[in-house]
């Protein structure tokens, strides 16, 4: 068969290298695994930062700058980043100590290694196959928030209380009962990812909680300002508009600096249900699930986060109903203001048109006057001629035929200048 060359579809490697993004780590048994999430604030290129310090130190080559995931070897396990949106990962194994809990005097995370943020989760998971010493760690964990389940058909045993050790780290302790190495890997990224995401997802709940008393301020503004409609508010409108656009300017600041955080608490805690799911636990008598213990504290957040969401909704639609009412009752103000401000213009073009007509009168009038009075200039010589009417009496008979000829002559004119004005009125429209 020969090579199969085809153009490929923009985007393909990129699909297809996504199933490989999270290589699953083999565990090998009786192993502690270190995992540290930290926010990258700073950006990609402070947290490339530190992976490649980390790789030349070992003398391994550089990761390259888009790269989303890398793993060299330290120590006698291996070291693993993992980029994410707003957060990464280092996950780090090693042999397991003789004791569950006790020290590691060698790992990564000691004084050389410099975060690219700050801590979100810290987790210390331990794999160990059962014997009577694991039976002695589950001893060691709060008994009041003791989780305890068996997973894939009772081959593991998982015990945390989600306290924290000396170090900041959640403990975790998988017992062992004979899974593979790739079972006892997803096993364990299961937890770590649990563990991860539920701290994320309820960074939601802390800036639900800040914001809250912001959104009863807005809520007692607008009560305030729609009390106030009540009476006055033709009169003041100006003002109360001036309020409202000032609430609902804080409302949408504070709804956008919300949008993301509380839609990322939604992702992660739907992750963190997906992780708990596929663990398919088995409870053990006495004590909680992971699953029914998390949903019990994760729920109750989100819902809370879900309140505040739909409060800035309600906000921003009440706000936006009295903005339109304040608007139409100053268009309403304005119009009114307009229909005066015509009936006065109109009563001045009448004025103005009266005026003019006796301005006409009284310019037919002084024009006549003064062709009368060139009309006696030119009579005055026929006096001489011996004809049998004066000029007086010429100049008295002309009166009337020089006042109807510049009546006439105005009254053209004035007519000529309505039809251009209608004719520009007809254009115009």
């Amino acid at each position: 068969m020969g090579r199969f060359s085809f153009p490929m579809a923009q985007g393909r490697a990129e699909a297809l290298g996504e199933i490989h993004a999270r290589p699953l780590a083999l565990v090998g048994q009786s192993r502690v695994i270190f995992q540290l999430a930290f926010l990258t604030d700073g950006g990609a290129a402070v947290d490339h930062a530190v992976v490649a310090e980390l790789a030349r130190g070992r003398g391994v080559a550089v990761p390259g700058r888009e790269s989303a995931h890398f793993a060299m070897g330290w120590g006698q396990g291996t070291l693993r980043w993992e980029r994410h949106t707003e957060f990464s990962t280092y996950f780090w194994d090693a042999p397991a100590p003789e004791r569950f809990g006790d020290h590691l005097d060698t790992h990564p995370f000691g004084d050389q290694f410099s975060p690219p943020g700050n801590l979100i989760a810290g987790i210390r998971l331990e794999v160990r196959p059962e014997s009577p010493e694991t039976q002695a760690a589950l001893a060691t964990f709060d008994p009041t928030s003791l989780c305890l389940s068996e997973v894939k058909d009772g081959q593991a045993l998982i015990a945390t209380d989600f306290r924290q050790d000396g170090d900041g780290l959640t403990r975790i302790l998988v017992v062992d009962r004979g899974m593979t190495d790739a079972g006892r890997g997803a096993v364990v990224q299961r937890l770590l990812d649990i563990e991860t995401y539920r701290t994320l997802a309820t960074l939601g709940l802390a800036l639900a909680r800040t914001l809250s008393p912001e959104m009863r301020r807005i809520e007692d503004g607008l009560t305030k300002t729609t009390q106030s409609m009540k009476s006055g508010a033709r009169e003041n409108a100006d003002s109360l508009l001036s309020e409202i656009t000032e609430l609902a300017a804080e409302l949408e600041a504070s709804a956008a600096l919300s949008l993301y955080r509380f839609g990322a608490s939604r992702a992660y805690y739907n992750i963190v249900r997906e992780r708990i799911a596929s663990l398919a636990e088995t409870g053990q008598p006495g004590s909680e699930t992971i699953g029914a213990f998390l949903e019990k504290r994760l729920a109750p957040a989100m819902r809370t986060c879900q309140s505040i969401e739909e409060r800035q909704a309600n906000l921003s639609r009440k706000l936006a109903r009295t903005t339109a009412l304040l608007r139409s009752w100053i268009d309403v103000e304005l119009e009114r203001q307009n229909s005066a401000l015509l009936g006065s213009m109109n009563r001045r073009v009448k004025l103005q048109l009266r005026m003019q007509q006796t301005v006409e009168g009284l310019s037919v009038a002084a024009i006549s006057y003064y062709i009368v009075g060139l009309f006696g200039y030119v009579a005055k010589p026929l006096d001489k001629l011996g004809l049998p009417l004066s000029s007086g009496v010429l100049s008295s008979l002309f009166v009337p035929i020089a006042i109807g000829f510049t009546w006439m002559m105005v009254r053209s004119v004035r007519k000529k200048h309505s039809l251009e004005d209608e004719a520009e009125t007809v254009d115009g429209e």
